[in-house]
């Protein structure tokens, strides 16, 4: 049976650095996949330069199949001080209309601000209510490189891995829409250095390509 995807992630390109493999494996499977980026408002950045980054989550997620892109306008860099009940109500109306089954956010523990309220706000509007979201059964937080690696206080600590080898070249190929955001090796944000961490957590596990990740939540539903 198909599942309901909801990948939620604080920028335009977080998507397919935490889990773009992961997001290919799941739409050659028949899952629908929806995206929702809380950041890259009007507030931040220039009207071309917004405009920029929508064309390159569009034509990102028709490279890897993605059913819908939501866009929420918050402020980049500036999460924090948004109050965080304003945040988690603008997110909660497309959680219970979506009743994902599988939830993918950052990690609690990134550099950048506006991933930790974003995972904030995820578990907040995830919490369990009577009668809410019945199909939830997983959350799950990803690593980006350049941030979830120079987190200061908190280690990210994968246990949960999901086998990329057949969809690394997709993930790839996906990252070329935001190839203004990449960097020259040896940056942690460059081509050569995402396959190489996708290399490595894949050896970690006796495969070739893994996207690595933070099981935050597990439901066992009733049958």
């Amino acid at each position: 049976m198909s599942e309901i995807v909801l990948v939620v992630a604080a920028h335009p390109d977080d998507e397919v650095l935490g889990c773009g493999g992961t997001i290919a494996r799941h739409t050659a499977a028949g899952d629908q996949v929806h995206v929702l980026f809380m950041a890259d408002g009007e507030a931040s950045r220039e009207e071309a330069d917004i405009t920029q980054r929508r064309l390159a989550a569009n034509n990102c997620a028709d490279a890897l199949g993605i059913s819908e892109r939501i866009f929420l306008d918050w402020p980049d860099n500036k999460l924090d001080s948004v109050p965080l009940l304003d945040v988690v109500q603008s997110l909660e109306p497309h959680i219970r209309r979506l009743n994902p089954s599988i939830v993918y956010t950052h990690f609690w523990g990134d550099l950048n601000i506006d991933h930790r309220v974003t995972a904030q706000a995820v578990m907040t509007a995830c919490r369990p209510q009577p009668d809410s979201l019945p199909a939830l059964k997983r959350i799950l937080s990803f690593e980006v490189l350049s941030s979830t690696e120079w987190s200061m206080n908190e280690t990210f600590v994968p246990n949960y891995w999901i086998d990329i080898t057949a969809t690394i070249e997709e993930k790839m190929s996906a990252l070329a829409p935001y190839d203004s955001e990449m960097r020259e090796y040896p940056h942690t944000r460059s081509y050569q250095n995402i396959r190489q961490l996708a290399g490595l957590r894949g050896a970690s596990v006796g495969v070739e390509y893994a996207e690595a990740f933070m099981l935050l939540r597990a439901v066992e539903k009733s049958v």
